[in-house]
């Protein structure tokens, strides 16, 4: 009995110091439930209780740093076994590859408007790069006959050269395959759009001159594709 009332004192100093419930209990070892009937009328100054105020967005934010780094970790561990399994990729996987991106991301011939050409779209660098590997490698298409266009919100104009260079960087062709650089602008005065940082390049347009045959095989593949399931 002496020494609980002993650690009640102790736990009662501490705590008038501004220490918090785990600084304390870390030198008292008490159910927390007895900790907290002790101290319910202990009164503090304003700096102490700041200070365990301080005491507790600091742990909190220990604690996201550190759920953080796992999911990091965790994330890391399931992109490279799931890398690992990919290996080597064939002509053949590679061409069913830009079809089907192609069949996603490209635009199609319609009835009304017949010998469109080929004109695929996407923000992603990696799928630009794979979809002009399989224009270059597997449709056979001379790199003189690939065209791009720019399509990028006024509200990063400053940042056009940049944003030119990263794509010219990205494909690999020459600043002179740039055809027109497309400025968007908001419709609406308030946005929830995220591609607003300065990791914002825009999208990027692919356009191969005289490729209406190009877009008909395109077609035909992706129902050879679909009838071949």
């Amino acid at each position: 009995m002496i020494k609980k009332e002993e650690e009640k004192r102790k736990a009662i100093l501490m705590r008038k110091q501004g220490k918090t419930y785990t600084e304390i209990l870390a030198v008292i070892p008490v159910a927390k439930s007895t900790l907290t009937l002790w101290l319910h009328n202990v009164g503090m100054a304003i700096h102490q209780k700041q200070r365990i105020t301080d005491a507790r967005i600091a742990g909190q934010k220990r604690g996201a740093l550190a759920k953080h780094n796992i999911r990091v970790a965790l994330q890391k561990k399931i992109i490279n076994a799931a890398k690992s399994e990919i290996g080597s990729i064939s002509k053949r996987e590679l061409f069913l590859m830009g079809v089907i991106l192609y069949w996603a991301e490209g635009s199609k011939e319609k009835e009304w408007y017949p010998g469109s050409r080929l004109i695929f779209s996407n923000m992603d660098p990696h799928m630009i790069r794979v979809f002009l590997k399989w224009l270059t490698d597997i449709a056979k298409v001379p790199k003189n006959m690939i065209g791009f266009q720019i399509y990028f919100h006024k509200d990063h104009k400053r940042r056009l050269e940049e944003v030119i260079d990263y794509w010219q960087k990205i494909t690999g062709f020459p600043r002179t395959s740039l055809e027109k650089v497309y400025f968007k602008t908001n419709k609406i005065k308030t946005t929830n759009r995220r591609n607003i940082g300065d990791q914002y390049y825009g999208l990027l347009r692919i356009i191969v001159g005289r490729s209406s045959g190009l877009v008909r095989k395109v077609a035909g593949w992706t129902e050879g594709i679909v009838e071949g399931m």
